[in-house]
């Protein structure tokens, strides 16, 4: 970013990392830097795994670290599925680590290097869509496999009047057809949000600091202040959004699985 232009929507640009696209059969195959985050972020996962596969008697802390996000994630699944959440744990475990080290990885002061900047795939709608309508989809597999045409009675909560049933089951509908847009959009927005803010303070202190005369310094300053207090809000984003996301999604399986 230059000093006299504010452009806070560059950093979320596609781009491929060789600099140039590459074409088979009429279909752009580039590598592009949203691939090559992905594939950063599966690495650190396998290897913040790979810490709870020594199985010691006298675990580390890597080791620790590893069982405690394990226990986390099965103690989540236990109180908001229920019983027979337990084979979802994988899942659930996958899509909230996931969705936490994209997030985490994404506000890495890495532009502070020259030539090397972050790339939040999380703030980009098809990768948080696909995330949710993946959940989306998985939820109505094992509702249909589950209780066949019985998951209809999903629609009808128990105890609605029945003067109201010409109501009540058009509502329930729309809000679970709601589902997957709400999982995706909020995610997007949270962290696009965070990014754009960061960028424009950013701008801010390279543009006071280019300004002169006896304004510029306070005005750097402030936005840098700005920039540390933004970046620590962020960081509990990023966890509070996995989260939140893997909560839902547990949610949605709950009644996928016990209907009401």
């Amino acid at each position: 970013m230059s000093a006299g232009k504010i452009d806070p929507m560059e950093q979320f640009m596609v781009e491929p990392v060789l600099g140039r696209h590459i074409e088979l059969f009429g279909y752009d195959v580039s590598f592009t830097n949203s691939a090559l985050f992905m594939v950063v972020v599966f690495v650190l996962l396998a290897l913040f795994m790979s810490g709870g596969l020594k199985r010691q008697l006298i675990p580390g802390r890597w080791q620790v670290a590893a069982e405690g996000a394990v226990s986390f994630i099965d103690n989540m699944v236990n109180t908001s599925i229920g019983s027979g959440g337990k084979k979802f744990a994988p899942y659930i475990f996958s899509l909230f680590f996931f969705i936490l080290f994209a997030n985490l990885v994404g506000v890495l002061p890495l532009a502070i290097l020259p030539g090397l900047h972050t790339f939040a795939v999380t703030s980009h709608i098809t990768v948080t869509a696909v995330l949710a309508f993946l959940s989306f989809g998985i939820v109505l597999v094992v509702g249909f496999w589950k209780h066949g045409l019985k998951f209809f009675s999903l629609f009808v909560p128990h105890g609605t009047p029945l003067w109201l049933m010409w109501l009540i089951p058009p509502v329930e509908l729309l809000s679970f057809l709601v589902r997957p847009f709400s999982l995706g959009l909020r995610l997007f927005v949270a962290m696009t949000a965070g990014h754009i803010l960061l960028e424009v303070f950013g701008s801010f202190v390279v543009q006071g600091l280019n300004a002169g005369g006896a304004m510029g310094p306070v005005v750097s300053v402030l936005s840098f202040v700005m920039i540390v207090g933004v970046s620590a809000l962020e960081l509990l984003v990023c966890a509070i959004q996995a989260y939140v996301f893997a909560l839902l999604t547990s949610l949605y399986l709950h009644d996928a699985v016990h209907l009401h």
